[in-house]
């Protein structure tokens, strides 16, 4: 009888692995079993949470100028980001500005939640062209799925090891397993989504009226600032050696892009 389940949960498996592989905005081969949708509504969640904990914790920095600053380079990027995927005009854009002056950090959960900390603008003495780079990645990540990508990876990896503890008693075996998935799933894809996100991001920071060439500054500056301790963004940002290479071709790439008059800011709410 175990085996026979253990049959039919492999069997399962295999068929959710062959149904589940969409196209990225950028042609790449996604592996999607948690719908955008399904995403959008677990971001909403969490982000909700974690603007209150911040609040509650005195977190979100209160500095009208910087909030204006951020909300005008944000709104422009998803004013283009809705021109090219005008289903996301129904996202609930927003920004969180956490005040933390060590931490050089941003993200962007799917449905264009989104945060940045105090230390990455101040530490690097960011223009606003390097900005616009850093939250036009981060926003190519919810534009290209990866939110639900990642998840995916996450529930396929636990089909998997579950199907192997009903086949067999060795824990060792299950353990092996949870470790090859790991590298099977989730490694290659993170390198291959930040490559998307320095694409994607670099097109609309562009068509926004933003400098490219500012992305090759802004990683020289993020490769520069930790020495031997990379910061909390490169540590979850993988960057291949020859990333400021790459970026510098795609500026004189998409140079073509660039508008002869900056977009207005789509509204996007700022916490605070």
């Amino acid at each position: 009888m175990m085996r026979k389940m253990c049959r039919l949960l492999l069997c399962s498996c295999l068929l959710l692995l062959v149904s589940a592989c969409t196209t990225s905005p950028t042609g790449r081969s996604q592996f999607i079993l948690v719908s955008p949708e399904s995403a959008i509504s677990q971001s909403r969640s969490a982000y909700e949470n974690q603007v209150q904990a911040l609040r509650r914790d005195g977190q979100l920095l209160n500095d009208p100028a910087m909030s204006r600053r951020i909300e005008r380079i944000t709104g422009r990027l998803v004013t283009e980001a809705v021109r090219l995927y005008p289903h996301t005009a129904r996202w609930q854009w927003s920004v969180a500005l956490i005040d933390d002056p060590e931490t050089i950090n941003a993200w962007c959960m799917a449905g264009g939640r989104m945060a940045i900390y105090s230390g990455i603008v101040l530490q690097l003495d960011l223009s606003d062209d390097e900005i616009a780079h850093i939250m036009g990645h981060e926003i190519s990540h919810a534009l290209a799925n990866h939110t639900a990508e990642r998840m995916s990876m996450a529930m396929a990896q636990g089909l998997a090891v579950l199907a192997i503890q009903l086949g067999t008693e060795s824990r060792e075996a299950a353990e092996a397993a949870d470790s090859l998935a790991n590298v099977a799933l989730t490694l290659p894809n993170s390198r291959s989504a930040e490559l998307e996100a320095d694409e994607i991001g670099m097109m609309l920071a562009v068509r926004a009226g933003y400098e490219p060439l500012a992305a090759v500054s802004l990683w020289e500056k993020m490769a520069a600032q930790g020495g031997s301790s990379p910061p909390e963004f490169l540590s979850t940002h993988p960057s291949p050696g020859n990333r400021a290479a790459r970026l510098a071709a795609l500026a004189r790439e998409f140079q073509r892009f660039a508008p002869a008059r900056a977009p207005e800011a789509f509204p996007v709410r700022m916490y605070p």
